[in-house]
Parts: C-alpha cells; structure tokens; sequence
C-alpha cells in the first residue's frame, strides 16, 4: 500500500496533468520557452505582466511527456510538441495575439554578472579608459597582458580589450577583472523558441515575418517548383500561368503573321502600322522613367514582326496547351 506521502504525489501530478491538458484544450496557441538562468522573481514578474493575455506553465519534462503522449491517441496534433519538451523549458498558453504576447515576455531583460565555468553567450569588450582603480592593482592588469597607465592616480586601460569571446567559456581571471570595474557584460530573459498552433510546431522567428515577405517567400517557392515542372514535363497549377501566356504569345505572333485580328495582338499591330507611334511611346516612357517597360513593350512587338518574317522560311509547327511541340518535348519559358 503506498505511503501518505506517495499518495500525495501522485494527487499533485494527476492534478498537473488535468491543468496541463486543460490548457492546451482552451487556449488555441501555445509559446515553447526556455528558461535558462532566469531566478524565480524575473519569472513572477512575466507571469504579473501577462495576466489576462496568457498563462505561464513549468512542470517535470517527464511528466510532460507521458501526459502528452497520453493525450496524443485521442489529439493526434499533440504529437508535434514532443521534440521540443527537452531542457529548462515551459508553456504559455494563449488566446491572445502572438507577437504581443511574445514581445511581453522578451521585454523581461535582467543584466546578470559573469560567472566562472559558464559559456559565454556574446563577446565582452572592456572598453578603454580610467577604471577606477588604484595604481596598486597594476599587477594584475599585467597578468592578463591588458596595456595600461597611471594617469589621475588611477589604472587607465589604454586600448579596448576582447575579454571574452562568444562560445568560449568564461576564466576565474576574466569574472574578477569584470567585477574589478563593475561591469556586467550579460543579461537573461524567457526565451520564446517555438510556436505550437493548429497542429503545427514552427519557429518563433517566423512571428515577426510581415504578410509582404511571407508572399515573396512563397511566390520563389512557386517559380522553383514551376521550372522543375517544366524541367520533368509535369504540369500542375503553377506551370499554368506560364504555358497560358506562352500560348498567348503564340496566338499573337500568329495573329500578327495572318493579319488575323484578336484583341491581345491590337496593341502589336498598331506599333507595327505605325512606328512613329512606337518611337513616340518609348520616348514619352523613358521621360517618365518607364523606359524599361516601354523597351519590353517594343521588344515583344519586334519579336512578333521577326516571327512573321520568318514564315516563309520555317513553317511554325504545332503546340500543345503546356507550349511544347507535336512531338512532345517541352518548350522553354
């Protein structure tokens, strides 16, 4: 039979485990934190800050675990937090916005001194100038190679000092020369690493990617996966709008060649008809600093005029709708 106090355990952690899945079944987003170096009073103060928008949540990683584990046969999406439960990290359970939410707990910076043994997480410079210090102390200036004077009665370094590089680990003599001058090179605040939402597990970075940038990362995306299409000869949806307006091209060069009238190729046939129209537009474009369009513009009517002279020499053969030939072979964009 188990004892009082084993009893009492597994209450608090069966009474965790209904807190933490609770959590993660009203709040639509969840903020993965890491909390390396952050004293109890930096954490009460993110949680003051935080209330009303979300709630911070520390527990055993292990019980984490098993209970998300558990949960994951009836919430398969819980699955794809699992990687992530590793180190000193937490949970903030949110309805609110994101980036607000983050931003809260990332503005909780405390400076915090050198310690001995630690991996320094930044390089420390100790800037030039007087320390403070008497002459008496010259000594172990020397011992650490840092170029010094007497000037005022006290110890001036004469030129800035790389003290402590980032990924090193910091030395007994660098943390005493720090507190020598008062300087505490480091600070440490909640980290927010991952976002877990609808399912998906991503990067906290991606929280401060703009609309614009998220369609111009998708928009490269789409042109890498359209000229690999086109390089296999597998059309889908994004070779699409290039074989349209390649048949397009197609029908007004032909347009052009038969003197049969569409309307996609009135614009070309006027420039031809009329090439003082032409030299006229491209000058008034490149006073208005269009030139670049206007060239294009001309570029495609010249085209178009070189295709048709061409008539009589190469007969055009047939394409299909992807603009590849009779025999199948994919044509280039």
């Amino acid at each position: 039979m188990p004892s009082a106090a084993g009893l009492e355990k597994r209450a608090r952690k069966q009474k965790y485990r209904e807190q933490l899945l609770e959590n993660f079944n009203t709040h639509k987003a969840v903020l993965i934190i890491t909390v390396d170096n952050v004293g109890s009073n930096q954490m009460q103060q993110v949680r003051i800050a935080l209330r009303g928008k979300a709630i911070v949540l520390m527990g055993k990683n292990t019980v984490m675990r098993r209970a998300i584990r558990d949960e994951a046969e009836n919430n398969p999406n819980l699955a794809a937090i699992l990687p992530s439960i590793q180190g000193n990290m937490g949970f903030v359970f949110t309805n609110h916005d994101l980036l607000e939410v983050r931003d809260i707990i990332s503005a909780n910076t405390v400076p915090a001194a050198a310690r001995g043994g630690q991996i320094a997480p930044l390089d420390v410079f100790v800037p030039a100038g007087p320390t403070g210090l008497d002459p008496g102390q010259t000594n172990f200036f020397q011992a650490l190679n840092i170029a010094t004077k007497i000037a005022r009665g006290t110890i001036e370094i004469l030129n800035d000092v790389h003290l402590i590089k980032a990924g090193e680990r910091v030395t007994s003599s660098a943390v005493i020369m720090l507190n020598k001058i008062n300087l505490r090179p480091f600070s440490y605040r909640i980290e927010v690493i991952n976002v877990y939402e609808e399912g998906s597990v991503y990067a906290a970075k991606f929280l401060d990617m703009t609309i614009a940038e998220i369609g111009v990362r998708f928009s490269a995306g789409c042109g890498t996966l359209a000229a690999l299409s086109f390089a296999i000869n597998y059309p889908n949806l994004t070779t699409l709008p290039h074989s349209i307006g390649r048949a397009i091209k197609v029908l007004v060069a032909l347009s052009l060649a038969t003197d049969y009238g569409i309307e996609e190729a009135k614009e070309y046939k006027e420039l031809l008809d009329n090439p003082e129209l032409l030299a006229a537009k491209q000058a008034a474009a490149a006073a208005a600093g269009g030139g670049d369009g206007a060239a294009a513009g001309g570029d495609d009517a010249a085209a178009a005029a070189e295709e048709e002279d061409d008539e009589d020499e190469e007969p055009a053969g047939g394409m299909d709708m992807f603009g590849g030939d009779d025999d199948g072979e994919a044509a280039d964009y």
